[in-house]
């Protein structure tokens, strides 16, 4: 027996074999369901899709959109999965036929040796890999490149390079993402094929002899070639992007378009280095037959060096030796392109200021009181403060729910005049729901009842009739009666602001329609065309797997004729319907042609309008009523061009939405419905009851507001110094320091016959809480006038918004109704601050509620009414405000304390006090005269002539009060005659 050596003892030895076909079979059938599980998570995204844009009628939304990205997908992965390939694969076949055998060489050996076999699949895994990448980058820009390809002219040409508008708005941004597109070929190519050349040894880094080979030259240089060419295509670019550029310019903040170094410095330099980056691609395409780097490294650095010298240097040198010793005159012409091109841009180059005391004849009160009867429809009832009282009187159930902010409309009244409403939908609150399960909250309760409206210029006055200071309602109940259900309507509410989840309903489940307060419950089953249907096996698995509820595919509850509701809010329907718009922050519903219709005002868009200023909408449009209520659906934030190019519509039973051409006039309106044919109706197709109900959005407003801020100055002097800038105050009725909202009410402007339904605002010199500017847009669909903008200017110191409200907070019977709310537990509550027009003045109306003890929601209680600067009066109803503000006793308005810009004005002298009673009225004189001597010196501590007057009038009040003493004693030591026979008897 031959010897085996040592070793370790030996034992029995395990087998290790395959697994049996059993178990083969087990995992290659558990993998093929994990596969399908995952393609049908993916699919089931996809259907529900399609079917839901099918559902809405827009699959050609969907469809177009879909194509775009797919094509763009596939165009640019492949183009950049080809370029980085070829470039691999040029690399291999130039490489040299013997590698030098150094150590560098040799280690590389193994890894060529490694690869050898599965070069093809490397290959193919590399540019599978990268164009990939490009294709999925690529389908973000499907917006630019349908813009592009679908481009309208604007007719308006930039005053710099004279192009039309729609190259920096449609083209522009197209060949930016070409040019970065082809950046990133360029350089992924130049990096896969250096690699390729030092793996097979056509680069050499420590290797003996040349660096590299002469085909390895030629190839990397033509790539470097085709960069620096790019670049000089970039330059010629970067001339027009000077049009739309944004800078920090200190004079005006955020600015847009050419300066003055834009124009003599960077503009030149940008034609001269698009020169230098042409030669110097030319000396890299030249290695292809001089087969030396010598000349394009040297002209390389040459355009480094250039773009240093002329694209930097030279610029700075012109800003800080030519601009800055005088740079408004210098910037003067660019001033005024920017301001001529932000006030097209944003629809405000017709909004011209008008002048306007803004201080009432003192003398015409008679006049002043009768015109006030006509000026406005006083809207006492605040939209933005009566929700509670809705909630509380009209909510019925603890299921239903009124928005936080109700909506303002125009409603034919009883008198059949137009009326300003305040209206809001008892939409579904599922948080109220008794007893909470997946039934209930998706099947069961399915929808809100009924729209709730309210006069906006009175409340209930007559006990017998209500809660008096409560909303007067116009309609009400459940099912509700009322004004607007004098023509039936559907009052099932299936899509709203607040409806959120996704409901089931038209199938073997009935829905709680409502539970009326006298009666049985009433059931329902939906009948609209609305949803997806779930009668099919497909439809519910693709859904319970969307949803992640299993329940939809086995539930007996869904069945024959059910359908899925989701995407239920006005916004989300129109923002998925017509993506390339920006959606309005907030919808409001209308009672039209016997359906609750919600009309969302929609903007197109674009940050490519030259030499306009961008704003960002987000911030614009925020004030003291958006914290967390309602925001703009932006799709690009940052805007240089708005127009409310489409009035929406969003069926409150059936989720229809349809778009309607409002701005038949816009390009960019006009593009997009040439990308999305047949999307769009045309304006015509508005009904007229609809069109009654369409008013002037209020995001719209409030961007041009901010924009007026600085750009109602069209003199570029003027501008630059910010002499005339204004600001949108705060709101005085709000703690928080967030701009006060515009209000929508009825009134009559200057020069005016006849109320029209309005969006105003007001304005204060920026840094100053007087009044600077009122503004008042025509918001009635039906007027000729829809859209002009009416700007007056104060020409002398009124009082602000914010002085008003604090003059307000110090009158005496402010004070005294405020004490007696808190001891019933109550509290005051300020309204709306409505500013009016009258008279040459400003009328201010603002409905102050109690809320708390009984009634735990706001009840009109008290109107506070100030005019041309007097002292705001306090009384328990408008007319009475009204009379007692324009009193024509002869008595005066309290003058306004004058602003730190104008001279003081003394206070008219009190006559002597001669008795006992009036010695307390001298105490308070001298110390109101002690508050304001300190007031003067705080506010402006150089302003000695407002504190030598408060000391003057403090010197007056002493004398009074000294002689107020006098006869006090007086009277002391010699009793009346009355008083004697008195105590005789």
């Amino acid at each position: 027996m031959p010897d085996r050596g040592g070793g370790p003892p030996t034992g029995p030895r395990i087998r290790v074999g395959r697994p049996s076909r059993r178990v083969r079979t087990l995992l290659m059938t558990l993998g093929v369901l994990a596969v399908l599980a995952m393609a049908f998570v993916m699919f089931a995204g996809f259907w529900t899709d399609w079917l839901w844009y099918r559902s809405v009628n827009y699959s050609s939304v969907f469809t177009t959109t879909l194509w775009t990205k797919i094509g763009l997908f596939a165009v640019f992965g492949l183009l950049m999965a080809t370029a980085v390939g070829v470039n691999i694969w040029l690399a291999h076949r130039l490489r040299p036929p013997l590698s030098a055998m150094s150590l560098e060489q040799q280690s590389l050996d193994r890894y060529r040796m490694g690869i050898a076999p599965y070069k093809k699949w490397v290959l193919l895994g590399l540019t599978a890999l990268v164009g990939l990448i490009a294709g999925a980058s690529a389908t973000g820009q499907w917006r630019s490149w349908l813009m592009w390809v679908n481009g309208v002219p604007f007719g308006q040409k930039d005053p710099q390079f004279q192009m039309d508008v729609s190259f920096y708005a449609f083209d522009l941004p197209w060949y930016r993402f070409l040019l970065g597109f082809g950046f990133a070929a360029a350089v992924l190519s130049l990096i896969a094929a250096a690699l390729t050349h030092y793996l097979y040894g056509g680069l050499r880094i420590t290797s003996p002899g040349a660096r590299a080979t002469a085909a390895a030259t030629g190839h990397l240089s033509v790539l470097l070639g085709l960069f620096v060419s790019l670049k000089a295509v970039a330059y010629w670019l970067d001339r027009y992007g000077l049009a739309v550029k944004s800078s920090d310019f200190k004079a005006t903040g955020n600015w847009t378009g050419l300066r003055y170094v834009d124009a003599n410095a960077y503009l030149p330099a940008k034609t001269i280095l698009f020169c230098i980056a042409v030669i110097c691609a030319v000396l890299f395409f030249a290695t292809l037959w001089r087969r030396t780097w010598q000349l394009p490294v040297i002209g390389f650095g040459l355009m480094v060096l250039s773009a240093i010298l002329i694209g930097g240097l030279y610029p700075a040198i012109v800003q800080k030796f030519q601009v800055q010793p005088n740079e408004q005159a210098k910037e003067s012409p660019y001033i005024q392109k920017n301001i001529d091109a932000t006030r097209k841009a944003y629809g405000i180059d017709k909004a011209e200021p008008e002048d306007y005391a803004g201080k009432g004849d003192p003398t015409r009160k008679a006049e002043q009181r009768t015109e006030a009867n006509s000026a406005a429809s006083y809207r006492v009832v605040d939209s933005n403060v009566v929700s509670p009282a809705f909630q509380q009187l009209q909510q019925e159930r603890k299921y239903y729910q009124f928005p936080a902010t109700l909506d303002v409309d125009r409603y034919t009244g009883a008198d059949g005049k137009p009326q300003d409403t305040v209206i809001g939908l008892r939409e579904l609150d599922i948080t109220g729901i008794p007893k909470r399960n997946w039934i209930n909250d998706h099947f069961t309760y399915t929808h809100g009842f009924g729209a709730i409206a309210a006069k906006g210029t009175s409340v209930v006055s007559d006990p017998n009739k209500g809660t008096v200071g409560s909303p007067d309602f116009t309609e009400s109940g459940i099912p509700t009666t009322g004004q607007l259900s004098k023509t039936p309507y559907e009052q099932r509410i299936y899509y709203g602001e607040k409806t959120e989840q996704y409901s089931i309903v038209g199938g073997p489940q009935k829905e709680l329609d409502y539970e009326a307060s006298t009666g049985p419950t009433k059931y329902t089953s939906y009948k609209g065309k609305s949803g997806v249907s779930l009668s099919n096996a497909l439809n519910r698995a693709a859904y319970a797997v969307a949803f992640s509820e299993p329940q939809i595919l086995y539930s007996g509850a869904v069945g024959e004729g059910s359908r899925i509701l989701y995407n239920r809010t006005p916004k989300e329907r129109v923002e998925a319907v017509a993506p390339w718009l920006t959606i309005d922050g907030d919808a409001y519903p209308a009672v039209v042609d016997g359906r609750i219709q919600w009309i969302v005002d929609a903007y197109t868009t674009t940050n490519g309008y030259p030499y306009a200023s961008r704003t960002t909408l987000g911030d614009t449009t925020t004030d003291s009523l958006t914290t967390n209520q309602r925001a703009v659906v932006a799709q690009q934030n940052q805007v240089n061009y708005i127009r409310n190019s489409v009035k929406a519509t969003v069926d409150a039973y059936d989720g229809s939405v349809k778009l309607y051409q409002w701005d038949t006039k816009d390009p960019v309106l006009k593009t997009w419905m040439k990308a999305f044919p047949g999307t769009v109706k045309a304006k015509s197709d508005i009904s007229a009851e609809l069109r009654s109900h369409l008013r002037y959005p209020q995001d719209m407003f409030k961007v041009q507001r901010e924009l007026l801020t600085r750009y109602h100055v069209t003199e570029p002097e003027q501008f630059y110094s910010g002499s005339d800038a204004w600001q949108v105050p705060d709101d005085p009725t709000n703690k928080d320091s967030s701009a006060v909202p515009p209000y929508y009410l009825s009134l009559k402007m200057p020069g005016e016959k006849a109320q029209k339904f309005s969006l105003t605002t007001t304005f204060t010199p920026a840094g100053r809480p007087n009044l600077g500017a009122f503004m008042a847009v025509d918001a009635d669909a039906n007027s000729a006038g829809y859209g002009s903008i009416r700007l007056l200017r104060v020409t002398e110191t009124v009082q602000g918004p914010s002085q008003v409200q604090s003059e307000l907070n110090g009158v005496n019977e402010v004070a005294t109704f405020v004490r007696d709310l808190r001891g019933t537990d109550s509290d005051i509550e300020y309204g709306n601050l409505l500013t009016i027009p009258l008279d040459g003045g400003f009328l201010y109306v603002e409905p102050v509620y109690a809320r708390g003890g009984s009634a735990n929601y706001p009840l009109l209680r008290k109107v506070a009414v100030a005019y041309g600067g007097g002292k705001p009066v306090f009384k328990d109803s408008l007319d009475e405000a009204l009379d007692a503000v324009f009193a024509t006793d002869g008595s005066t308005p309290t003058p306004q304390p004058p602003d730190g810009d104008e001279p003081t004005k003394p206070n008219p002298p009190k006559p002597p006090v001669t008795g006992e009673g009036e010695l307390e009225d001298a105490i308070n004189d001298a110390l109101r005269a002690q508050q304001e001597a300190d007031a003067a010196l705080k506010k402006d501590p150089e302003d000695w002539g407002a504190y030598g007057q408060a000391q003057k009038d403090l010197e007056a009040a002493l004398e009074r009060l000294r002689a107020a003493q006098g006869s006090s004693s007086r009277s002391s030591a010699s009793p009346s005659p009355s008083s004697s026979s008195s105590k005789a008897s």
